[in-house]
């Protein structure tokens, strides 16, 4: 069950290894498909004992944006590997998608040693907008159903609600409520709001990064574990980066996009980039380097989401060839990062079917932002306004993939977004924190612009630049 509090939402949740090109098209269906394997399937699997099983099958039905952008976004193939088994942190990107055309060719899943009848072309079922003549309970949703005959012995119906995340629904197709308040642990610095988080970094003169710290002590991750794992994501990030700097050729899906990073690259380092005196191109390279990878299906972090996933590395890697930061103060910005994040899924939304493009970019330049300026020596007012900046110049921003495909405008949106993030972090570093619009009502306008826009506008391709 979701928690109702950013206090509770931890660094380890908003930056997750997966694979691309879609956190809430591919990884969170990924993860769906292996939870109704393991939850739903494997159980009842278990309590045949031996009986006839001839005629189990699986059905997973697609609705929402998941019916409409799926199949540029891989949700069929993600599906098929959650359903073997695979989890997209630990498997590889060639074992991922291996798995559609495999289980085409066998028509089987083997659970528990019995086969069940499960082929991708038939059982993968792309519905629409409505689930049994109803309104939806999220814009990605999906519906997994184990038949024995005609009969349905086991269902589930699971939210995939951006950056990896799932939620469960009831048998009605309702959400769940959140977990109750009252059932969350006590945590030695509760805050729910930017304005709550920056009155106790005032009042406990901890570091923003190490007041976040000893609250995932207390929820039972400790700082030795926590850094352990932001170490991998910082690995991960770099790995990425390296393999888009490395890489060329054109992206899978049909709109014939090439890859640019490395040719941008090469020029980079040639000093031919044409353009202001003194200007930088290495941000924005370094996003497109990763987000074309995350196009081509390949390992990413969910910053906070895929279609995100290049701001927060390329920055982090501008920054630290610049001023030298060490491994600890590249941490300590992810953590803080970590809670913009977390404020913005509390309060608004991370993502792109739910609010648009403001809820990825836009969020990841302000975690970005808010992160780079702790990492610089900035005061828990100048973090918080340098996130507020991040949010409050993508506020509107749509979602409308060409082709339903995490490329165009996509790629782009990332290398504009990291050049965002760092000049809202020297905007902030050269104030003194104060400032008009405070980040919780950026947030508030964010959740109530994503409400107003057109559903056309809400990764669906149905509108905007997704016309051509």
């Amino acid at each position: 069950m979701n928690p109702t509090r950013a206090d509770h939402i931890g660094p380890l949740d908003m930056f997750k290894i997966g694979i691309g090109p879609s956190s809430s098209h591919t990884v969170g269906p990924m993860i769906a498909a292996l939870d109704f394997r393991i939850n739903c399937v494997a159980p009842h699997v278990k309590k045949l004992k031996g009986k006839k099983t001839e005629n189990l099958s699986v059905v997973a039905q697609l609705f929402g944006s998941l019916s409409a952008t799926g199949r540029g976004h891989a949700t069929d193939g993600a599906i098929c590997a959650g359903l073997i088994g695979l989890h997209p942190k630990s498997a590889g990107p060639d074992e991922i998608w291996a798995a559609m055309p495999e289980l085409e060719k066998s028509g089987v899943l083997n659970v528990e040693g019995v086969t069940i009848k499960f082929i991708p072309s038939k059982n993968i079922d792309w519905q629409g907008f409505l689930m049994d003549k109803e309104g939806l309970p999220h814009p990605n949703t999906i519906r997994f159903q184990l038949f024995s005959g005609d009969e349905i012995v086991e269902e589930k119906i699971i939210l995939s609600v951006g950056g990896g995340f799932i939620e469960s629904a009831d048998e009605k197709g309702q959400r769940r409520p959140p977990q109750k308040e009252s059932t969350l642990r006590k945590l030695p610095h509760p805050y729910n709001s930017a304005n709550e988080f920056v009155a106790q970094c005032v009042k406990t003169k901890l570091p923003p990064w190490q007041l976040i710290i000893e609250n995932q002590a207390a929820l039972g991750m400790s700082e030795e574990e926590l850094r352990k794992n932001l170490s991998e994501i910082l690995r991960t990030f770099d790995q990425c980066i390296e393999r888009g700097l490395s890489t060329d050729g054109i992206l899978p899906g049909g709109l014939n996009v090439k890859r640019r990073a490395k040719a941008l690259h090469q020029l980079l380092n040639e000093g031919k980039t044409p353009a202001w005196a003194g200007s930088d191109l290495r941000p924005s390279v370094y996003a497109m380097a990763v987000n074309e990878e995350n196009a081509a299906g390949g390992k990413v972090v969910t910053a906070p989401t895929n279609g995100s996933s290049g701001l927060i590395p390329a920055v982090w890697r501008t920054l630290q060839e610049a001023n030298n930061l060490s491994e600890t103060e590249l941490q300590n910005g992810l953590i803080v990062a970590s809670m913009i994040g977390a404020l913005v899924k509390t309060h608004a939304s991370i993502s792109g079917a739910e609010v648009g493009c403001q809820g990825e970019v836009g969020t990841s330049c302000a975690m970005a932002a808010g992160g780079a300026t702790a990492m610089l020596g900035g005061t828990p007012e100048q973090i918080e306004q340098a996130a507020e900046i991040g949010i409050e110049h993508h506020l509107g921003m749509t979602c409308d993939p060409i082709m339903g495909l995490v490329q165009v405008p996509c790629i782009e949106r990332n290398a504009m977004g990291a050049v965002k993030a760092l000049n809202a972090t020297a905007l902030s570093l050269a104030s003194d924190g104060n400032h008009l619009v405070s980040l919780d009502k950026a947030l508030e306008v964010m959740k109530q612009t994503g409400l107003d826009m057109n559903q056309k506008y809400k990764e669906t391709a149905t509108g905007g630049l997704a016309l051509g």
